[in-house]
């Protein structure tokens, strides 16, 4: 009887992330979230955050923390204690900076570490009426009968849809003028305007515009048509192969967070996207679910921080 306990005594001092994971959670737990209440990202973190409530038998708390693409929320993750109470709902955006400008405070891999991947969400071009182009093939050719005529919207430097833009005028040898807007979304009202000509916007925001003629889609920035709109094509199938961005999330945690503890949460995460209303609320907006392991998202961010860091060196971006 003494041995056995001498060697769970051992057991829990050199792992002490298993006396942790026995009693976890025992409070509340927080997702940080990098974007204001009601945004897409928000909306993603508060319908888990439910389940993650309902399973774990602890409320969880989403704390937005918006600016700076994504950097002020990966910074007060840092700051939080490594004890699994406190994650961080990453944007493509954190990786865009950790390819652009690494902030050594908070890159997602190494002072953030991966529990698992959230949804992917393809980008759809989209172009005012007034524009007399159908297809994208049609808008490079005004593009270029039009130098500097035409305009875009994106959400500002570093912003998934300026590298996508620029990406796209650095493949096809047009000159179109950017319109940098302070957040996601702010560019729509613009757009339904005709005050700007082009935009990349996620399906869920355009899906409506689209369908009603106040907007025309040209392609969608993902490896594969949309469900919901299976009639536009992607960006390689109108000409652009090679060319893809999809806007992605996904939850990290403070280096140091016990590995048992990850396990749980991953675990526990990975259930929550699976519940059945989950899954046909996301796909319904046109994303979809990704659900992988540290090991694979850790993987999955190591490539979009080479591939946008190509990106923004071909294309010459300056991202501030």
């Amino acid at each position: 009887m003494k041995i056995t306990t001498s060697l769970a005594v051992f057991v829990l001092l050199a792992c002490p992330g298993l006396s942790h994971a026995q009693t976890f959670p025992s409070k509340p737990l927080h997702i940080i979230v990098p974007s204001v209440a009601g945004s897409s990202p928000d909306v993603r973190a508060r319908q888990i955050a439910a389940k993650l409530a309902e399973s774990l038998g602890q409320p969880v708390i989403v704390d937005n923390r918006p600016g700076g693409n994504g950097l002020i929320g990966a910074q007060q993750a840092v700051k939080s204690p490594p004890d699994g109470y406190t994650m961080f709902l990453a944007l493509i955006n954190n990786a865009i900076g950790d390819a652009a400008n690494p902030n050594p405070c908070c890159r997602l891999n190494f002072e953030l570490v991966p529990v698992t991947r959230f949804t992917m969400t393809p980008l759809v071009m989209v172009a005012h009426p007034s524009v007399p182009a159908a297809t994208l093939k049609e808008f490079v050719a005004l593009a270029k009968a039009r130098p500097d005529a035409l305009t875009y919207a994106s959400s500002g430097s570093g912003s998934i849809n300026q590298l996508l833009g620029e990406w796209i005028k650095s493949e096809s040898g047009i000159r179109v003028l950017e319109v940098p807007y302070k957040s996601v979304g702010a560019e729509v009202p613009d757009l339904l305007s005709g005050q700007v000509a082009a935009g990349f916007i996620v399906p869920n925001t355009v899906g409506g515009p689209i369908k009603a003629g106040k907007l025309r889609a040209l392609a969608v920035s993902g490896p594969q048509r949309l469900a919901i709109l299976p009639e536009v094509p992607t960006l390689a199938e109108a000409g652009l192969p090679g060319v893809e961005a999809i806007v992605w999330n996904g939850i990290f945690v403070p280096a140091g967070t016990p590995q048992p503890l990850i396990r749980t949460l991953h675990r526990e995460i990975v259930r929550a996207f699976d519940a059945p209303e989950i899954r046909e609320q996301v796909a319904a907006t046109g994303s979809y679910i990704a659900g992988d392991s540290p090991e694979e998202f850790a993987s999955f961010v190591r490539a979009e921080v080479a591939k946008w860091g190509k990106v923004i060196r071909d294309a010459g971006i300056k991202v501030q």
